[in-house]
């Protein structure tokens, strides 16, 4: 090859590279309400948006049935997704979902074609709504736990960095960084970890997959093939019932939840390298969807009994408490506010609590009356491109949004919308400013689909029919131009703007 032909073909790949950046938009989702702050908002997109989903497009694209889901109904994941591979065959899109039969099925994601599939082992004790049994956790890749840019824009390209060179064995090879928008607000001080990106979306190492079986290990696999290099680590007890499972700063987190397999409810984490585990012991249940959250510098809290929790990076010893008026029953949502880490969560009777986590023994910051459905589990947040923070949960028929203001130092919620009626909600996810909602439905009315523009929660679009059945656990996740979910058949689908193969 001479000198001339190879300074083409890198600016050929460089081309390629930054048109499929456009096409795509930003930040994977990585974990369990698609960060471990468990927001559920994807800041930008390079096709979702309200505008575009005013227009004719978005649509369904396909459903893969995911092989021996389980014996507990709707015991499939939401995919967790890294879209911008770059393997030994090219560019790839890839997600990941998990079953409650202690199998991962690894796809590439344009195609809804089975790159593989693996098994952790023999179902365990369960079988029942509390104690499922199996892999009863969504799988994840390793992330951070610093707050990416508040607003990153519309269409801006991927939110993840990326260098150039050639990876490790199963890594793939690596692509040339797009420097991301600057966030709104000037950073912190260096030692801070807000606004940090993910450490390895496209980095030099291998790429991993986490997930943990109903044996309790953590396996780590690479996403390429799901071959582990390593032995699965011994972590939770066998027949545990986890939830959150999350990978930051070389140490898996995961908390288990309703007394399965004769564990307390608590927090473990497993350091990685040394193998040490290290538990909380819950003195009250453990509470909601994911089972605890981080803060950006990586203190977790957690719901237990009327508390929010907080607990220590790696060691778990506890910080302190915010005691609420009553018993919780969501998990933890940490958003920032101004340059303040704020903890919310709902009470069983609907309330939302916000604590403020520089003080969490201090009184409420923010408590709104009872306005979310009783027992919500989970819920999402994001800040629009005019700075307004918004907090949404499931009412009793449909999707709520709450304006978090300020008014002469105090906080207050304002309604901001409802949405039009749904039969079972669950939290919804945010990508580039549209809500995507999701009725569960029930016996008689089958599992829907709803995007609401972000600021008004007018429907823009709904995937009428599609879904066969319900889906119960889960929820959403999306990115990468389209949106997932899980029927309790154990039918993945995807809805998105179609793509030129």
């Amino acid at each position: 090859m001479t000198r001339l032909t190879r300074a083409a073909a890198v600016v050929c790949s460089f081309a390629l590279v930054n048109s499929l950046n456009a096409q795509r938009g930003g930040g994977d989702w990585m974990t369990e309400g698609y960060d471990v702050q468990r927001s559920s908002w994807v800041r930008a997109d390079g096709k979702i948006s309200p505008e575009s989903m005013a227009k004719p497009g978005f649509e369904f694209l396909w459903k893969v049935k995911v092989p021996g889901q389980g014996r507990a109904a709707g015991a499939i994941t939401p995919p967790v997704l890294f879209d911008f591979y770059i393997g030994y065959r090219g560019f790839r899109a890839l997600g990941f979902v998990g079953s409650g039969a202690n199998s991962i099925l690894g796809l590439d994601i344009d195609l809804a074609r089975t790159e593989w599939t693996k098994n952790l082992g023999p179902v365990g004790a369960g079988g029942t709504g509390p104690c499922p049994g199996g892999m009863t956790s969504g799988v994840t890749r390793p992330t951070s736990t610093g707050f990416p840019p508040a607003f990153a824009g519309r269409g801006a390209g991927r939110g993840t960095p990326a260098k150039s060179g050639v990876g490790e064995p199963h890594a793939g090879a690596i692509t040339i960084r797009n420097t991301p928008p600057p966030p709104p607000t000037p950073p912190p001080p260096p030692a801070s970890r807000r606004n940090a990106p993910a450490p390895n979306p496209f980095g030099r190492s291998p790429q991993f997959l986490a997930a943990v079986g109903s044996d309790g290990r953590l396996h780590m696999m690479y996403v390429s093939n799901g071959d582990e290099p390593n032995p699965a680590i011994a972590f939770l007890p066998a027949n545990a019932h986890a939830r959150g499972l999350a990978v930051f700063e070389n140490t898996a987190y995961a908390a288990t939840v309703n007394g399965c397999g004769g564990v307390a409810d608590g927090v473990w984490a497993l350091d990685i390298e040394s193998k040490k585990v290290n538990q909380w012991k819950a003195a009250n249940p453990v509470v909601g969807s994911f089972g605890y959250a981080v803060g950006p510098e990586g203190a977790i809290y957690v719901s237990s009994g009327s508390e929010i929790v907080e607990l220590e990076e790696r060691t778990l010893a506890q910080k302190s408490a915010h005691k609420a008026g009553g018993k919780l029953s969501s998990s933890p949502l940490v958003f920032d506010f101004k340059g303040r880490t704020l903890i919310a969560a709902v009470s069983a009777d609907g309330k939302l609590v916000v604590a403020d986590g520089a003080s969490m023994g201090g009184p409420a910051v923010a408590e709104s009356a009872a306005v979310a459905a009783p027992g919500t589990g989970a819920l999402a947040s994001w800040q629009d491109a005019a700075g307004t923070r918004w907090i949404l949960a499931p009412t009793t028929n449909g999707i709520g949004a709450w304006k978090l203001v300020e008014n002469g130092g105090s906080l207050a919620f304002e309604t901001g919308w409802k949405s039009r009626e749904m039969v079972s909600p669950l939290a919804p996810a945010i990508i580039n400013g549209v809500v995507f909602a999701i009725a569960g439905g029930n016996r008689s009315a089958r599992a829907t689909v709803y995007a609401l523009d972000g600021l008004t929660g007018k429907e823009l679009w709904n995937s009428g029919n599609t879904i066969t059945g319900m889906v119960r656990t889960g929820g959403l996740a999306g990115g990468g131009t389209r949106v997932y979910a899980g029927g309790t058949d154990g039918t993945q689908y995807a809805f998105g703007f179609p793509i030129e193969h």
